[in-house]
């Protein structure tokens, strides 16, 4: 950690409150994402087996490709954020709307080259003969909607570098709710299958690009910002956002070669390992959404030339992420006998998972801390240093982890390399706060 003075009572308690006000709608936001998916899945598993695993195999690419372009939100928000802390509105929603233009630019090339490539999409992922048809249906309309979803990601952006959470939270809770009942109408009421739920989640997501653009536009008009390209503007953000491709893309290697070594150690293993990142990725959700407040609240303060306040911020928050990281521990540890009977009934599976996932609560309390200063550095602008930390991580976990089956290893090793993975990004960011170097400021970086 960056050494800081002491905070008095009063500044703790003020920074609480920026941190709660910022990330309590922000992760209301963030779990409504998987939300999507599941009311697709729940309204298709209906239509019968073919058409849930065709739905399963369109999904999963569909948020991969998504998943690369979120350095379109972290990006915006910091780079927004800054302008905000500086005290120039117009300039911050410019910022923001660079953001927007170059994730309608990302959108239109992504559909573009996922259209015709559909069913070699498909076929890469080894869908069966009966499942490929609907995969393919699924996979060729929802792509229509990825610009759609590019701009709400930029457009969260913006909201969040303006310190407003709340709305990103409305417009997913409307989106959710949208896209259940369009989902239930367009699949049973109109006839038309697993079409019907692609055409439904379309639309859902159309309409809160819609929504953000309505809320960016307002805010533009009210500060005489303009809402035109500017090509300067967006290879600017485009810049930005490549050191946060790369952490991204490296992280999804981590997570791929996981899934990968678990699928080697056999069905039981594999099942269990699911089972355990469903619940680490929801835990991620919880303590991504402190780093979502530290990337809005970082940002200010270095566009207000306020170091101090950047110091403050970053020690508390780190506070939050080693409680946040041990309540998160402890509670996995006690519920465990509540939450596994939902996923599995097979004793195997079962005896697997136990210990590897004692293994996550363990180091819950190191995510916490990660997390929290990713956020501080993203906040801070400092992509480049993500870039290679992530990268130093990647070649760290790789080996020891694609050793596990060949040493004798199992799940519970798998997972402690995992650990390894997240102490290693903990070490790396660490030394990067404590260093200060990462602390520049001004309205922009």
């Amino acid at each position: 950690m960056t050494k800081a003075p002491a905070t008095s009572k009063n500044g703790r308690r003020r920074h609480d409150r920026e941190i709660i006000a910022l990330a309590v709608p922000a992760f209301g936001a963030l779990v409504a994402e998987p939300l999507f998916v599941m009311v697709d899945s729940a309204v298709v598993g209906h239509l019968g087996t073919p058409q849930l695993a065709g739905l399963g195999i369109a999904a999963a690419l569909l948020m991969t490709a998504v998943s690369i372009f979120v350095f379109l939100a972290y990006a915006t928000t910091a780079a927004v954020a800054r302008r905000v802390g500086a005290g120039d509105l117009p300039a911050a929603i410019r910022q923001g709307m660079d953001g927007i233009w170059l994730a309608l630019l990302l959108g239109a090339a992504v559909v573009a080259l996922a259209l015709p490539t559909a069913p070699w999409l498909v076929d890469v992922f080894g869908a069966s003969d009966t499942a490929t048809p609907y995969a393919i249906t699924y996979l060729r309309i929802s792509i229509l909607g990825i610009p759609a979803m590019l701009v709400v990601l930029a457009a969260t952006g913006v909201l969040r570098g303006l310190q407003d959470t709340r709305t990103p939270l409305y417009v997913a809770i409307g989106g959710f709710t949208a896209n259940a009942a369009l989902n239930v109408t367009l699949v049973y009421g109109a006839g038309l299958g697993i079409a019907g739920s692609a055409w439904g989640t379309v639309i859902a997501q159309v309409g809160m690009a819609a929504a953000y653009l309505v809320v960016v536009i307002r805010g533009a008009r009210r500060h005489n910002a303009s809402l035109r390209p500017d090509a300067a503007g967006i290879r600017a953000s485009a810049r930005a956002g490549v050191p946060l491709l790369i952490r991204t893309l490296s992280l999804r290697a981590v997570l791929m070669i996981a899934t990968a070594v678990a699928a080697r150690l056999g069905d039981v293993d594999i099942a269990a390992h699911q089972i355990i990142l469903s619940l680490w990725s929801l835990t991620a959700f919880a303590l991504d959404a402190i780093a979502i407040a530290g990337q809005a609240i970082i940002g200010r303060y270095l566009g207000a030339n306020d170091e101090k306040g950047a110091r403050e911020a970053c020690r508390r928050m780190v506070e939050w992420g080693i409680g946040s990281g041990i309540v998160l521990g402890v509670l996995i540890v006690l519920a465990r006998p509540l939450f596994i009977p939902l996923f599995t009934s097979d004793p195997s599976v079962k005896d697997t998972l136990l210990p590897a996932l004692l293994v996550v609560a363990v180091s819950q309390p190191i995510a916490g801390v990660v997390f929290v200063l990713d956020g501080v550095l993203m906040g801070a602008g400092d992509g480049r240093y993500l870039a290679w930390a992530m990268l130093v991580t990647l070649a760290v976990f790789a080996p020891v982890a694609l050793l596990v089956p060949s040493l004798g290893g199992g799940l519970t090793a798998l997972w402690w390399a995992m650990t390894l993975m997240m102490a290693v990004r903990l070490i790396t960011l660490w030394l990067r706060t404590r260093s200060g170097r990462w602390i520049v400021t001004g309205a922009t970086r």
